[in-house]
């Protein structure tokens, strides 16, 4: 259990030492190659320390390594580049974003698919303006006149963070959302009808599964609270499972976490209502034409 720079730090370095393995390079080897000291290599191999975006381009090049997208990925998990170089939309925002915010940000701009336990509130990547505005105001708390500024940045933020639904290939996004969510009026009746069509609308979408678990199902295994699992397509040792608490972000990457919360999903999907009753169930509560 870290926090995410650190298992940024260890995933990108298990993955650069299997392609450097890959290519049938020591260590020794893969320095002399890229002109470093052999204990460099061996630092950014055991998440010892950072890399920057640049050192991960030379060591791929170094390896042989072609896949656009998984050169890509293995760059966002190095971080930004700083003092020149790629950046993605979020670091325009760097001033408001906390660094567990960015990390996940980061994550969920190249994972492959996400799936989503929420016991509270309407998943971010399916929020309206309105309803993102509420939340938004109600987890910063105490935004005065003088924050509005802060509080624009930030739905901005939450509502950019939606186009992975519609990148190509799209996140595929299964979502099992708690009754609760559903009962939660935030925002004020109308804002909480518009977020419930929201919900309708984005259930018709094929990248989206959702899924309401209703009060009658009694006690669940998601009780203990929300998490993502975020998964890659390109290698699943990169697959994450997050927990958000108030002030930080937990990050699990070990197997026996991973496939903990994969069973812990696969049977809240179970026990809630199917995706077209789930719709039906939306509907009936405000969220229809």
């Amino acid at each position: 259990m870290q926090h995410g720079p650190a298992v940024r730090r260890r995933k990108l370095g298990a993955e650069l030492r299997a392609l450097r393995t890959g290519a049938g390079l020591t260590s020794g080897e893969a320095a002399r190659l890229v002109g470093w000291h052999q204990s460099k290599v061996s630092r950014i191999e055991t998440g010892a320390s950072g890399v920057k975006p640049a050192d991960v381009r030379l060591l791929l090049d170094a390896y042989g390594v072609q896949d656009s997208q998984l050169r890509e990925l293995l760059v966002v998990l190095a971080g930004s580049d700083e003092g020149g170089g790629r950046h993605h939309w979020w670091h325009a925002y760097r001033g408001v974003l906390p660094p567990t915010y960015r990390d996940f940000i980061s994550l969920e701009s190249q994972a492959s698919a996400m799936r989503t336990l929420e016991t509270s509130v309407v998943p971010g990547l399916l929020q309206t303006p309105e309803y993102a505005r509420a939340v938004t105001r109600a987890a910063v708390g105490g935004l005065d006149q003088a924050a509005d500024e802060r509080l624009d940045a930030l739905v901005a933020v939450r509502l950019a963070r939606q186009d992975v639904l519609h990148a190509d290939p799209p996140l595929q996004l299964s979502a099992v959302l708690d009754e609760a969510v559903l009962r939660r009026e935030i925002g004020g009746p109308e804002v909480m009808a518009r977020q419930l069509r929201r919900l309708v609308e984005a259930a018709r979408l094929p990248q989206v599964r959702l899924q309401v678990l209703p009060f009658a199902a009694g006690e669940h295994i998601g009780i203990t609270g929300p998490f993502v699992i975020f998964s890659f397509s390109r290698t699943s040792d990169l697959d994450v499972v997050v927990l958000d608490h108030l002030t930080s972000s937990l990050y699990l990457e070990r197997k026996e976490d991973l496939q903990a919360y994969t069973e812990a999903f696969n049977a809240l999907r179970i026990h809630a209502l199917s995706p077209e009753e789930s719709m039906d169930y939306i509907a009936a509560l405000g969220g229809g034409a």
